[in-house]
């Protein structure tokens, strides 16, 4: 059952892949723009290159002709898979899911007007003027995102006309690929969100994980705790727009498919990953029986999965570099942190450090039933003792 899987982005949600189809006996090419990325360190093998260029990604298919790819990042020429999937690759989840949820227009517009899933009302503009009319049609205040970008780049809040050149300027920067194209939508005025990591089997039922409580700031994940508190009419509602939107772009996998929830109006659709989520790595405290990776390495495979079973409860936080540097960074604390019993951490192992760059992740866990507020303060504290150097 060895396959050769080309990895499409190595950062630490890829590397965490890896080691989960290494133990598996897959091979595995990892690929990304710089060497060195943390799934590098883990691979068979690795390519380093733009994914953007479509010909050298091509040029790496040939080289390779892998059995399975399995993108990681936005940042790819995804319509290129089209061409490997008719050639007999096994894209994952599917190159239809690749292809739309890179593109916020895409998923939005399949989510809302084909699927007819509750969305925040929403509006596209290619330029500041039609974004201006589109801010008026919305009003204030609202939210501007590029079409395609991750971690939160390029989003703004919006709270009055004085800001939209501003943010039609850093929406178009915080833009991967070659698309100039924003998104507005309106500020859902939501009292949580979740993640749904939902699973996608070849053979067997849809399944879906515990819902996973998370706080961005900036848009990018700070810490995520697991199981959220969710009303059940509110978890089902989560769960069938789930299995419809997964269904739609079809193929095996797992996917974070992100929700809004408001007690009064329900639950809102906003976002979806077909791959593993960068929330989900709270599922690395032990929280369940199969982490997101695991899950997602035996649904691409075709491995069965009876059933996901809550062990425990979990939080985790992020750890962010301090600093802006080329050479190999140190950690501090990392021993103080892990004299707290029920902790663990993972250090990506990145070669290099931005400011607010993640570098790791710290994990904590507690019998289910236990207090989730306390385990999550807990968790953000020990994260704290660990610094970038």
């Amino acid at each position: 059952m060895t396959k050769k899987i080309l990895l499409l982005g190595s950062g630490e949600l890829g590397k965490e892949f890896v080691i989960a189809a290494q133990r598996l006996g897959q091979h595995v090419v990892a690929c990304d723009s710089y060497a060195g990325a943390p799934a590098m360190q883990v691979a068979d093998e690795c390519e380093v290159f733009d994914m953007l260029d479509g010909e050298q990604l091509m040029a790496v298919v040939k080289k390779h002709a892998p059995d399975i790819i399995v993108p990681e990042i936005e940042a790819i020429r995804t319509e290129r898979l089209y061409d490997c999937e008719q050639a007999g690759i096994q894209v994952v989840p599917s190159a239809k899911a690749v292809n739309f949820t890179m593109n916020r227009k895409a998923i939005r517009d399949l989510a809302a007007k084909e699927l007819g899933l509750r969305t925040a009302r929403y509006y596209y503009a290619k330029s500041l003027d039609e974004l201006k009319t589109a801010a008026k049609e919305i009003g204030y205040p609202c939210v501007v995102k590029p079409l395609m970008s991750s971690s939160g780049k390029g989003q703004s809040v919006v709270k009055s006309d004085a800001d939209l050149e501003q943010a039609w300027e850093y929406g178009c920067n915080g833009s991967r690929g070659d698309i100039k194209e924003l998104i507005i939508e309106e500020l859902i005025r939501f009292d949580s969100e979740i993640t749904l990591l939902t699973v996608t089997q070849r053979e067997g039922k849809t399944l879906f994980c515990a819902p996973i409580g998370h706080v961005q700031k900036g848009g990018d994940y700070r810490e995520s705790f697991q199981p959220a508190a969710i009303a059940p009419e509110h978890l089902k509602e989560a769960e069938e727009m789930a299995e419809k939107v997964t269904r739609a772009l079809t193929g095996a996998g797992i996917w974070g498919v992100e929700f809004f929830l408001s007690h009064d109006k329900g639950v809102y659709f906003s976002e979806l990953s077909p791959r593993p989520h960068d929330t989900g790595m709270v599922t690395l405290a032990g929280t369940q029986n199969l982490n997101e990776f695991e899950l997602h390495c035996r649904a691409v495979l075709g491995l069965p999965i009876p059933a996901i079973t809550q062990e425990r409860m979990g939080a985790s936080a992020v750890i962010l570099s301090g600093i802006a540097s080329q050479e190999k960074p140190r950690y501090e604390g990392v021993a103080d942190a892990l004299r707290e019993p029920d902790t663990d951490i993972r250090i990506f192992g990145k070669p290099y450090t931005k400011i607010n760059r993640r570098m790791g992740v710290m994990l904590c866990n507690a019998p289910l039933g236990d207090d989730m507020d306390a385990l999550r303060d807990k968790c953000k504290a020990v994260a704290a003792r660990v610094v970038v150097c």
